[in-house]
């Protein structure tokens, strides 16, 4: 009897796992838990990159050249600005009223165009975008304006708040940003301003002539009154 006791504890003790058995599981362990977190942190960035984006829709060759403009297209000279939200010497220059300054004196005489140039914030694309999205509801020089009244906050969220504030149909506004609807439109200008050799913001031009920097007042006036004797040539 007390044999078979000393060989059952023998086998008894045999078949626990051993102290470094125990300590090789033990460092296993974490290391197993790591790769099912990644694992785990694959599958979810690899759904939300497949997630399905609004679907975008085309923008034809009529929309492309197609810019915000206030004044008559009949009028003598055309002010054209390459601008960028972004772009904090743009936004004095829009805060220090020339242009309302320039459009009150010369009513009907002046057209003023926008077109995007969004080079110098890595946010100025996006806010490029929402610009046109904006204008797609009639409303982009009142979107405009409030971008460069709460600049520098540009980010998504933001340029959405701001289509909200204005009354935009901010399903119509959500999806035409989500989708990248007005990528091209915006690449369209962006294109446009480097083939002329511009190359930073603001950068204008008065009936084709380039104009490099945010102009004075006075500046404009001694561009656009000779244009206006001339009949624009």
């Amino acid at each position: 009897m007390a044999k078979e006791q000393r060989v059952q504890k023998k086998i008894s003790k045999s078949s626990q796992p051993s102290t470094r058995e125990r300590r090789r599981t033990s460092r296993e362990r974490p290391g197993w838990l790591t790769i099912g977190l990644i694992v785990v942190a694959a599958v979810v960035v690899g759904t939300v990159a497949l997630w399905p984006r609004p679907k975008a829709v085309s923008v034809d060759a009529a929309r492309l050249a197609d810019d915000p403009a206030l004044g008559p297209a009949t009028a003598k000279v055309t002010i054209v600005e390459y601008g960028d939200f972004g772009c904090t010497t743009c936004r004095a220059w829009h805060k220090a009223g020339i242009l309302n300054q320039i459009l009150a004196a010369y009513g009907d005489k002046v057209r003023f165009v926008w077109r995007d140039f969004p080079v110098i914030t890595p946010q100025s694309p996006r806010a490029a975008e929402a610009g046109q999205c904006a204008y797609d509801q009639g409303k982009f020089w009142e979107y405009h304006d409030l971008l460069y009244e709460r600049a520098p906050a540009l980010g998504v969220s933001d340029l959405k708040a701001y289509a909200t504030e204005i009354g935009l149909d901010t399903t119509k506004f959500n999806q035409c940003l989500d989708s990248g609807q007005h990528q091209a439109t915006v690449d369209h200008d962006l294109q446009d301003a480097l083939a002329r050799g511009f190359r930073g913001t603001p950068s204008f031009l008065v009936n084709n002539q380039p104009l490099i920097g945010p102009p004075p007042l006075q500046t404009l006036q001694n561009l656009i009154n000779p244009l206006l004797v001339s009949g624009g040539q």
